[in-house]
């Protein structure tokens, strides 16, 4: 590239970043309403994909908009306002993509996995005869193709029936704006399919969904047609903030499906009341409950996930991520330590941890790790952690680095001046 090639580049980008930095709230809410009108008139995949990007590109904008703070605290914030209607943007955007067959496959997967992993009663088994039956029939007209059937009680005859489905289904080639229809039938297929599996009677039903009931599980339901019901009585105790509740569920049903939404359900809310069960599982190595844990920011579940800070990387990240959201500064030093492990994922969690915990006393750690750590996107964490903590001592390491190489430490360094 000539000096001269190199001359208009960087003038194209310092255009750019120009343009970029006299954003304003009104330009921003203009390519809002433009992308909005755009997401209503979409009518394909590749439509959407235009509306996409032009989203990923307000995003930027917006985060390096020049949008002032209200002056009064009652007075809605404009980024926020902003921020939450690209969000939905996003969401409607979500909304109108699909369905694939990608999808119709996985699910038909799924249900094969449910049907052999789990154990029926001889009603059960009759039951699921009839509905995989049903669906192959259904699958077959819909593609217009035949593909093996073999039916009897055996769950690895059944779950044949509908791998063989899916491989039809994928052979098919089926294109989601070309093939809205087809694709359209094979998901009102599939949802019959799971409700069938879901409607038949497995040997663990005949007691658990008994003790359920007992408890009162199902009394926030008003009827038992939504799929499965269990999981929409956990929804509905999640919004009602009763983790005693989602505990009895994640106990009672022996399913991978339920306690997977039952541990997801606990971390959404982040109540003390799950603390003592999650410490157990902690034990056990579990991540899921190690999150549950950090989510609870008790000061009572650091002792049970200490532990486990410097163990592997993949664990390690869990535990310093929980330990920041908890926020005790008993766990600084340790936290701390990782900022020299060898994984820069582990480093780059520790820093943002200490951030969270706000320690001064880790202002030294990541003022070196700032300077000395090889990774740049460690040293953004590190310069990020300086910031949350936010002291003058903690900002003055932070302003030096304005012109750093790289532009994660320049956005911290500009914050802290």
């Amino acid at each position: 590239m000539s000096d001269e090639d190199t001359e208009e580049t960087q003038e194209e980008a310092e255009t750019e970043e120009s343009e970029v930095e006299t954003v304003d709230a009104e330009t921003i809410e203009e390519q809002l309403d433009q992308a909005e009108e755009e997401l209503e008139s979409a009518e394909t995949e590749a439509d959407l994909d235009v509306v996409e990007a032009q989203l990923d590109k307000i995003e930027g904008l917006l985060e390096s908009a020049d949008i002032p703070e209200p002056d009064d605290e009652d007075e809605d914030d404009p980024r926020e306002e902003l921020e939450g209607r690209l969000s939905d943007l996003r969401d409607e955007l979500e909304d109108q993509r699909g369905p694939y067959a990608e999808d119709v496959i996985s699910d038909i997967e799924d249900a094969a996995s449910t049907i052999q992993d789990t154990r029926w009663t001889d009603d059960g088994s009759a039951e699921l005869v009839d509905v995989v039956e049903s669906f192959a029939e259904r699958v077959q007209d819909i593609l217009d193709t035949d593909f093996t059937v073999t039916l009897s009680r055996n769950a690895d005859d059944l779950a044949e029936v509908l791998e063989n489905a899916a491989v039809a289904v994928g052979d098919a080639d089926l294109d989601p704006d070309e093939d809205a229809d087809t694709i359209e039938a094979l998901v009102e297929a599939t949802e019959e399919l799971q409700d069938g599996i879901e409607e038949a009677e497995e040997w663990s039903d005949l007691e658990t969904r008994e003790q359920l009931e007992a408890e009162g599980f199902y009394d926030v339901l008003d009827h038992r047609k939504d799929y499965p019901p269990e999981w929409h009585a956990l929804k509905v105790w999640e919004k009602k903030n009763r983790a005693d509740m989602v505990l009895l569920a994640l106990d009672s049903l022996q399913s991978n499906f339920m306690e997977r939404h039952c541990l997801e359900s606990l971390e959404r809310m982040g109540s003390e009341e799950a603390i003592e069960p999650m410490l157990e599982r902690a034990n056990r190595r579990d991540k899921d409950a190690i999150s549950i844990l950090g989510k609870t920011g008790s000061d009572e579940a650091v002792d049970g996930i200490i532990g486990y800070v410097d163990a592997d990387p993949g664990m390690a990240k869990t535990v310093i991520k929980a330990l920041g959201e908890i926020g005790s500064d008993e766990t600084t030093q340790d936290v701390a330590n990782q900022l020299a492990a060898d994984d820069e994922d582990v480093r780059s969690y520790a820093a943002r941890a200490l951030g969270r915990i706000g320690d001064t006393r880790a202002i030294d750690p990541l003022a070196d790790t700032l300077e000395n750590d090889e990774s740049d996107s460690v040293r953004a964490s590190a310069a990020w952690a300086l910031n949350q903590i936010g002291t003058k001592r903690a900002l003055d390491a932070v302003r030096d680095y304005s012109d750093d190489r790289s532009f994660l430490v320049q956005s911290e360094a500009e914050k802290a001046l």
